[in-house]
């Protein structure tokens, strides 16, 4: 009895999509989403929990988080209130918040960038240091000195 083996067949594209996500960039693109997405939680929190609560106080109590305008239904003193009550709301403060955001994100994106530029052009403006003259090198400059001192 003679067994057939039968291999699996694997689309060409399948190969062709490893090398594309086993490429530098690519994985380097994800970690960034991935610490992208983190970050983009700590700096909600910190203007939801700290910014907004000082904005607040500066501009006399208001709370961006309940700033919303009811188009339809029951008129409610907070967002919550108003969508548990079933009511049509444009949320103004919950965009407020995330312009906020967004702006924070940008602000420190920015200064990131600039202090790792700065430190880059430093790396680069340091002058490296001369290579060490190979065996070669320093035989012929014995041999040019040598020369010098008989021919003079």
């Amino acid at each position: 009895m003679s067994e057939t083996k039968h291999t699996l067949h694997t689309p060409g594209w399948v190969s062709d999509f490893q090398k594309f996500i086993m490429r530098g960039n690519v994985l380097d693109l994800a970690v960034g989403v991935v610490i992208g997405a983190a970050f983009s939680a700590i700096v909600g929190s910190a203007v939801k929990d700290i910014l907004t609560p000082f904005i607040g106080l500066i501009t006399g109590g208001v709370d961006f988080s309940n700033l919303f305008i009811t188009l339809k239904g029951p008129v409610k003193d907070t967002l919550a209130e108003a969508q548990k009550a079933g009511a049509v709301t444009v949320n103004i403060g919950v965009f407020l918040n995330a312009v906020i955001q967004f702006l924070i994100i940008a602000f420190f994106i920015f200064w990131l960038t600039r202090i790792l530029s700065k430190l880059s052009r430093k790396q680069e403006a340091a002058p490296a240091a001369p290579p060490a003259p190979t065996k070669e090198e320093v035989l012929l400059t014995e041999i040019r000195d040598l020369l010098a001192q008989k021919n003079s």
